[in-house]
C-alpha cells in the first residue's frame, strides 16, 4: 500500500480528482493553483466596448475661435472614437484645460474662461470614484473674452533696417508684432527670429535673444513686450572639417565647401554650401554645425557630417501621348567614378512606340555624359558627352552623332551659365531630299530662375536665353541662331492653390538659307511641350511641292505662347489644369511674313507626387489641317512648363 500511495493514486485519489473535474465549469479548470485548459472567470467575463462620447463645444465668438478651441480639444478631436474608461475621459478633459486656454492665449486672448461639464460636473473637480454614468454628456464652454492688442512692443538690440546686397530687412511689424495688432504669441517669436536671422546677416553668427517680458494688462487689454537681444561679435570662418563620408576624397569635400578661413559669416554663403554638396549627388545625409568662436578674430570651426550615396544608380521614364505614341528611357549613373564626385551617366530612350508598328519609325536616343565639378571654382563644372540619335518625325528624318564639351557654371542662386563647344555629323531626309551636315559650333546659354519650385511652380518667374554660332562644312555656311524664353507664375490665397501661369518664346536664325540648313537648327513648333493637340514639331512654314502636296518645313524665326489656369483642389493630391497654346513659325528671320499661328487648347488632370505632380492633357488643334489629328492625350512627370 505505500508504493501504491507513493507511485500512483488509490481508489480514493482517483475519486477525489473525478470529482474536481465533474465540480469544475466546462470551460476551465484547475488542479492545486495550476490552471490546465480554458481562462479563469476574471478574465473570460464580458467586457462592455464604451460608445463614442456624447460632447457639445459652445463658444462665445466668431467662428475662427470655436475651429480654435475644436482643434485644441482632445474630447472633441476624439470624439467618434470610444472613450478609454473614466480615467481617459478624466484625463482628456483636464489636459483640455490647458490646452484650449493656451491655443486662446496664442491669438491673443488672455482673459478666457473654459468650462468643462461630464454629467453636470466640471471634469477638474472629478476622480476617479466619482459617478459618472456611460454615455455621460459633455459639455465644453468657452467665453474666451476680448481679444487683446499689442501695448508697448519693443526690441532691444535690434538690427539696424538696412539693404544687405539681396538681402531686404523687413521691420517687426510685419510678422504683426507692433502696437495695436492683435497680441497673438506668435507674433513675438516671429519678431524674434527674425531680427536674430538679421543680426547673423550681418556677420553676428551667434545672435541669441536673452530675455523677454510680457504683460497683460486687463483694464486696458493690452500686452507690452519687452524681447532683449544679444547680437553677439562679427564672427569669421575658422577651420573646416568633414566627418561621415569612405568615398569622397576628405579634401575635395573640404574644397567643395567653399568657406574661407578669415573671411566675414554669411548664412547665404552656408546655405550655397548646403546646395553644392547637395548638386554633387553623392551623399544622402549632410549636415553643416557652427562650432564655439575662439581666437581674437572670432573665428567659428565649421563641421561637415555626411552620409554617402550608393555609388550606383538606375531610372526609367516615361511620356505617352496618343499623337506622337509611347516614350520609354532609362539611364544607368555612376555617381563617384574617381572619389571626387565625378558622374558618368549612360541615357537610352526610345519613342514612337504604338502608333507605329516598324521600328524604323521609332526615334531612339543613345548617350553618355561624364561630369565633373569643382572645376577652376566651386561653382563650375566641366561636362562633356556623345550622342547618337535616329529620330523619325513628320518634317524630317535624322540619323546623327553629336558631341559636346564644356562648362556649367552657377554665379549665384538664381543665375546659371553655360558654354560648350560642339561637333556635329548628320544625314537628313525631307522634302529637300537626303543631305548631309557636318558642323562646328559654340552653345551659350544663361539662365535666370526665380521660381519657388522647379517642378510645379506657384510663384515667381523663369528666364533663358540661348546663342548658337556655328560653321557647315559640306556647304560652307556660317550662321547664328538664337532664342529667348520667360516664364511666370502667380499664386493665389495663403496656399496658392489657385495658379495662372503664362510662357513665352521668341527664336530668330540668321545666315544660310533653309535649303542648306540642318532641319533641327532651324525652328519648328508643336507637342506635349510646346502646341498641344499638333504632332511633335508638325508646326513649321507650310509650302507645296512639285506635286500640290503640302509641305512642312523648319522656319526662321518662332513665337510661341502658352497661358494656363491651374488648380489643386483643398489638400488633397488632386488638381485640374485649362490652357491654350500657341505656335507661329515664318520663313523670315522676322515676323513679316505671312505664317499662320495655331492653336491647341485643351484640359487637364494632375496627381501631385513628391517629385512632382503627374501630369495628364487632353487638347485639341483649334486650327487643324488636312492630316492632323483631332485631339491629343499627352500624359508624363511635371507641369508643362
Amino acid at each position: 500500500m505505500r508504493r501504491n500511495a507513493a507511485g500512483r493514486p488509490g481508489l480514493a485519489g482517483l475519486a477525489a480528482i473525478l470529482f474536481l473535474i465533474g465540480a469544475a465549469p466546462a470551460d476551465a479548470f484547475e488542479l492545486f493553483g495550476i490552471r490546465l485548459w480554458g481562462e479563469p472567470e476574471d478574465e473570460i467575463a464580458t467586457i462592455d466596448i464604451p460608445d463614442p462620447l456624447n460632447i457639445t463645444v459652445t463658444v462665445a465668438a466668431p467662428d475662427d475661435v470655436r475651429s480654435t478651441v475644436e482643434d485644441a480639444s482632445a474630447l472633441w478631436r476624439g470624439r467618434d472614437e470610444p472613450v478609454p474608461g473614466k480615467a481617459g475621459l478624466l484625463s482628456r478633459g483636464r489636459g483640455d484645460y490647458r490646452r484650449i486656454l493656451g491655443a486662446l492665449y496664442e491669438q491673443g486672448y488672455f482673459g478666457a474662461g473654459v468650462s468643462i461639464l461630464a454629467n453636470g460636473s466640471e471634469i477638474a473637480e472629478l476622480n476617479l470614484a466619482s459617478d459618472i454614468p456611460d454615455n455621460s454628456q459633455v459639455v465644453i464652454s468657452v467665453e474666451p473674452g476680448p481679444q487683446f492688442s499689442f501695448g508697448q512692443t519693443e526690441i532691444i538690440n535690434a538690427p539696424p533696417l538696412v539693404r544687405e546686397e539681396n538681402d531686404v530687412f523687413e521691420p517687426p511689424s510685419s510678422v504683426g508684432f507692433e502696437t495695436g495688432s492683435p497680441a497673438e504669441l506668435g507674433a513675438i517669436d516671429a519678431a524674434s527670429s527674425l531680427t536674430i536671422s538679421q543680426w547673423r546677416q550681418l556677420s553676428r553668427a551667434k545672435a541669441q535673444e536673452v530675455a523677454r517680458e510680457v504683460v497683460a494688462d486687463h483694464t486696458t487689454e493690452r500686452l507690452d513686450v519687452v524681447v532683449e537681444l544679444d547680437p553677439g561679435p562679427v564672427v569669421r570662418y575658422g577651420p573646416v572639417s568633414n566627418q561621415g563620408s569612405e568615398r569622397v576624397d576628405q579634401e575635395f569635400i573640404t574644397y567643395m565647401v567653399g568657406l574661407p578661413q578669415g573671411e566675414e559669416y554669411d548664412p547665404d554663403d552656408v546655405e550655397d554650401s548646403r546646395n553644392r554638396l547637395s548638386n554633387m549627388g553623392v551623399f544622402d545625409v549632410i549636415r553643416i554645425q557652427e562650432g564655439m568662436l575662439s581666437g581674437p578674430d572670432n573665428e567659428m570651426p565649421i563641421l561637415v557630417t555626411v552620409s554617402d550615396r550608393k555609388r550606383r544608380g538606375l531610372g526609367v521614364g516615361g511620356t505617352y501621348s496618343t499623337i506622337d505614341g509611347l516614350g520609354l528611357s532609362a539611364y544607368w549613373l555612376h555617381r563617384n567614378l574617381f572619389g571626387r564626385a565625378e558622374r558618368l551617366r549612360f541615357d537610352a530612350s526610345i519613342e514612337g512606340l504604338i502608333t507605329s508598328s516598324s521600328v524604323e519609325d521609332y526615334n531612339y536616343n543613345l548617350g553618355a555624359t561624364f561630369t565633373k565639378p569643382g572645376v577652376f571654382t566651386t561653382d563650375t563644372d566641366f561636362i562633356t558627352s556623345l550622342f547618337a540619335r535616329q529620330l523619325d518625325y513628320d518634317t524630317y528624318r535624322e540619323t546623327s552623332l553629336t558631341g559636346q564639351a564644356g562648362f556649367r557654371r552657377t554665379f549665384t542662386r538664381n543665375l546659371e551659365g553655360e558654354l560648350y563647344a560642339e561637333i556635329s555629323r548628320a544625314r537628313y531626309e525631307d522634302d529637300f531630299g537626303t543631305r548631309e551636315f557636318l558642323t562646328f559650333g559654340l552653345i551659350g546659354r544663361g539662365t535666370y530662375d526665380r521660381r519657388d519650385n522647379e517642378f510645379n511652380a506657384t510663384r515667381g518667374y523663369f528666364l533663358q536665353a540661348e546663342v548658337q554660332p556655328y560653321y557647315e562644312a559640306e556647304f560652307e555656311n556660317t550662321a547664328l541662331r538664337g532664342t529667348l524664353e520667360g516664364r511666370i507664375y502667380h499664386g493665389f490665397g495663403e496656399a496658392r492653390n489657385f495658379v495662372l501661369a503664362g510662357r513665352a518664346k521668341v527664336g530668330s536664325f540668321v545666315g544660310a538659307s533653309i535649303e542648306e540648313s540642318p532641319p533641327d537648327i532651324l525652328f519648328f513648333a508643336g507637342g506635349g511641350g510646346s502646341v498641344r493637340g499638333y504632332a511633335f514639331q508638325s508646326i513649321g512654314v507650310e509650302g507645296t511641292d512639285s506635286d500640290g502636296d503640302r509641305i512642312v518645313t523648319g522656319g526662321r524665326s518662332l513665337l510661341e505662347t502658352s497661358a494656363e489656369a491651374r488648380y489643386r483642389f483643398g489638400d488633397s493630391n488632386f488638381g485640374a489644369v485649362a490652357f491654350v497654346d500657341g505656335g507661329l513659325v515664318n520663313a523670315g528671320s522676322g515676323f513679316n511674313d505671312s505664317g499662320d499661328i495655331r492653336l491647341g487648347a485643351g484640359l487637364g488632370a494632375r496627381y501631385f507626387t513628391a517629385i512632382g505632380p503627374i501630369r495628364a492633357d487632353f487638347a485639341v488643334p483649334l486650327d487643324r489641317r488636312d492630316g492632323d489629328d483631332s485631339f491629343g492625350f499627352y500624359i508624363g512627370i511635371g507641369q508643362a512648363f
